[in-house]
């Protein structure tokens, strides 16, 4: 069981951009040659899925920080560890220089598929979290933290206070984002031990 693409097209945010909901699957850092290149920390651990890219919604870039920009990908590719894009029509580096620091994103609908018992951590987010033996509802999941090998969900306690709750299946037996459910059933002790 894991979450899938990282928080990256984990970053969910609704209603913001041209139209729709967004996922955040990069960002662009710094400038890259003469040709108005940018260089990008992809948030995806799909790296192939850049490849298809035509279109994408810049958010919070240094020279439009408060908007949202749409832009035509003329060409993506990886340089070592770095991805490089390149945007049609920004040609020069004083061009590519506003768009520093933007988030790179694409519709909901355009999420990478996922296999099997991988989720996307912003499907996570908000779900209930239930005892699976006694059906009782425990909290919900505030946040999802890259810990350890499998993650650890955040869950804000029904009783206050916090709880985290390693995401594997042999503890997480039930995930259904749909229903935004998810069923645990925790080792003795791992509540009161994880409480904080």
């Amino acid at each position: 069981m894991q979450s899938g693409e990282g928080s990256p097209e984990g970053t969910q945010r609704q209603g913001e951009g041209p139209s729709g909901e967004w996922v955040t699957v990069a960002r662009l850092m710094r400038t890259r040659g003469r040709r108005g290149e940018l260089s990008a920390v992809s948030l995806s651990s799909h790296p192939e899925r850049f490849a298809g890219l035509k279109w994408v919604a810049l958010r919070g870039a240094e020279g439009f920080p408060n908007e949202v920009r749409k832009f035509e990908v003329e060409e993506t590719w990886e340089h070592g560890a770095r991805l490089i894009f390149k945007f049609k029509g920004v040609d020069s580096i004083s061009e590519a220089e506003k768009l520093r620091g933007a988030e790179v994103c694409v519709p909901l609908a355009e999420r990478f598929p996922l296999p099997p018992d991988e989720y996307y951590q912003s499907d996570l987010v908000g779900c209930a979290v239930l005892d699976h033996r006694t059906g009782r509802r425990l909290g919900r999941v505030a946040d999802f933290l890259e810990a350890g090998g499998s993650g650890l969900l955040q869950v804000e306690g029904e009783g206050g206070g916090e709880i985290l709750i390693p995401f594997t299946g042999e503890i997480c037996v039930r995930v259904d984002v749909e229903r935004r459910e998810i069923e645990i059933d925790p080792p003795e002790g791992l509540l009161e031990l994880n409480r904080e």
